[in-house]
């Protein structure tokens, strides 16, 4: 962060014009790319950076961002807070990056703030949540929202026997992504499991603690509540939780989208049944690549695949990056997993 300080101080009055790429300085440089000479920045924005799940896509972004010799910025707010994400986006902005990758708390509350980064040159991506598609050039997605309101579902059925209530956890109710993921839920539930009741959806803030509550509240309020469905990390420890304090482990089931260290305990001693969600780290690995190489101008609008370092290949479909299809954490693997 310092040495980009520095670099952008001497500068001068190029990036005090907001680094528009169409300076002089960009004559030397490839299309769509830094100006000659500079390291190229990359911005990176979480949702809540106390968050387990995006410390974790951290450190897979750190991973590529050294090797690819560029520097990274990691910022956000404490807690999900769209204003504060803009502000930040604001800041960025003025600094004059070469791309952002963010992961979107409200899609319409950000997708202004993007879209006048792009009219300053500014590259950018959304990862783990979408903007909307004219604020950014791709998004590097975890896995289709279909493909995990259908992998949450599925396995909630099977846990209930096709039959029963659920209650659902989310971080907040203006999160996009799980928007979408309820959608598929919902719309799952209708088509293969209509003996299968929602009878609860609450918000957490993204935090563990508030999860527990949130959790214990609805244990008391639906006796015959079956299911706790988890839709963001904090949750799912937060919810196992609540069960245990309650004697119903095993009988209330915990399911949800988290991390393996963080549920680890919980799985293992039956409070919580499936932990589903993707490779975090390589989340932020395939994150920062794209960022790169779209700020180096190697990754155009059009492609069907991209290659990513020591990832490998991934699909492109559309704009969309794909990392690849949910992957269930039981009592039986979770232990080959350290993150």
């Amino acid at each position: 962060m310092f040495r980009f300080l520095a670099l952008t101080l001497g500068l001068g009055l190029v990036m005090l014009t907001g680094c528009n790429k169409s300076g002089p300085d960009s004559a030397a440089a490839p299309a769509g790319g830094a100006p000659a000479g500079k390291r190229l920045t990359v911005a990176l924005m979480p949702k809540s950076k106390g968050n387990a799940y995006f410390v974790s896509c951290k450190q897979g972004a750190e991973q590529a961002a050294k090797d690819l010799g560029v520097e990274l910025i990691f910022d956000g707010p404490v807690n999900p807070d769209p204003a504060k994400q803009n502000e930040i986006i604001e800041n960025w902005i003025t600094l004059g990056v070469d791309v952002i990758a963010a992961a979107c708390e409200n899609k319409d509350g950000i997708s202004t703030a993007l879209k006048k980064a792009r009219d300053k040159g500014i590259k950018v991506v959304t990862y783990d949540s979408d903007a909307n598609p004219d604020a950014r050039d791709f998004f590097v997605n975890q896995a289709t929202p279909e493909d995990i309101g259908n992998a949450l579902m599925d396995e909630a059925a099977r846990l209930c026997g096709n039959e029963g209530e659920f209650a659902i956890i989310t971080a907040s109710l203006t999160a996009q992504n799980m928007i979408e993921w309820q959608k598929f839920i919902e719309a799952r539930r209708v088509a293969k499991y209509p003996g299968m009741k929602m009878v609860a959806l609450r918000p957490c803030d993204d935090l563990k603690d508030k999860a527990q509550s949130e959790a214990t509240t609805l244990l008391s309020a639906y006796p015959n509540l079956k299911l706790l469905m988890n839709i963001c990390s904090p949750a799912v420890p937060g919810a196992a939780e609540a069960v245990k304090q309650a004697g119903k482990a095993g009988k209330v089931k915990v399911i949800g989208l988290g991390l393996p260290n963080e549920n680890r305990r919980y799985v293992k001693d039956g409070a919580t049944d499936t932990v589903i969600l993707w490779k975090t780290v390589d989340l932020g690995y395939l994150t920062v690549q794209s960022a790169v190489a779209l700020a180096k101008g190697e990754l155009k609008a059009g492609a069907t695949s991209f290659h990513s370092g020591k990832l490998g290949d991934f699909k492109i479909a559309g704009d969309n990056i794909l990392l690849g299809e949910p992957f269930k954490f039981t009592k039986d693997n979770i232990d080959q997993f350290d993150f």
